[in-house]
């Protein structure tokens, strides 16, 4: 009864093959591929795996790209289910104005990071607390739950390449190599990077200050993405890097989904 996770962001798909539907399952393999080349998926990376029993993705990249990839997962003959985001799902309220319209893949990971807090607070004994989710990919996204699961808002910000465009852009003279992150850049390279990444880290951590002052309890702190070792060396904050955070969302509401019966003798 494996299980297939679909991450469709605005740069990569990535995926993951999961030995069952349930979180903490034995992950079996996982690839990513570049949106471009989406169309060889079947005949690539999907190509020598077991079918799949059943399938859960999150998209943010529009409905070409998901006709694309359910295009590839003919190969199966595997029928496609895509999140919607609900006003309340696996312990977590969904606290956007409308809940239709929040990220896909920001509701996976919300819902990733509650049972990450529900664990660590089986495993301590101790009460659940606080979460505060930041996904750094082609845009960052901070995202705060409460200690009850209420999802109480969140930010949108560029990620580090979309502010170098801007910049190169925007202004003359800045079109230079990508720098290295540094507390006092003395080159324009240097001075770029640092730039971004400390307003990104500046970001975080007000809202940490702000969430603790909701809540009154230090949040958890979760961070995911293909840019967040960027932002590992420069916050203060204690973390955690979770790389499967929405793989683990998708996990999380696919295990109370009905699920496929196993095939006969």
């Amino acid at each position: 009864m494996s299980f297939l996770a679909i991450d469709i962001g605005n740069t990569r798909l990535k995926w993951a093959l999961y030995a069952a539907a349930r979180p903490g399952a034995a992950l079996l393999d996982s690839g990513a591929v570049f949106l471009e080349t989406i169309d060889t998926l079947a005949e690539d990376q999907w190509q020598a795996l077991a079918a799949p029993s059943s399938m859960l993705g999150c998209n943010v990249a529009g409905d070409a790209v998901r006709r694309r990839v359910e295009e590839q997962l003919e190969l199966w003959d595997l029928p496609p289910r895509w999140v919607v985001p609900a006003a309340k799902d696996d312990g977590v309220v969904n606290g956007y104005e409308y809940p239709t319209r929040l990220g896909s893949d920001r509701w996976a990971a919300l819902v990733g990071a509650r049972w990450h807090v529900q664990q660590q607070a089986r495993e301590h004994g101790a009460p659940e607390r606080p979460a505060l989710v930041v996904m750094v990919g082609t845009a960052v996204t901070v995202d705060s739950l409460d200690a009850e699961g209420r999802f109480l808002g969140g930010l949108i910000m560029p990620g580090f390449g979309l502010m170098l465009r801007a910049l190169e852009q925007g202004t003359s003279g800045l079109r230079v190599p990508t720098g290295e992150v540094v507390d006092f850049p003395t080159n324009t390279s240097d001075a770029l990077m640092s730039g971004g990444a400390h307003a990104l880290a500046g970001a975080i951590e007000r809202i940490h200050r702000k969430l603790v002052a909701r809540c009154g309890v230090e949040p958890l702190l979760l961070m995911t993405g293909g840019a967040a070792v960027k932002m590992a060396p420069i916050t203060d904050l204690p973390f955690e890097m979770l790389d499967s955070l929405i793989f683990d969302g998708l996990l999380t509401l696919q295990s109370h989904r009905p699920q496929p019966a196993p095939p006969g003798p």
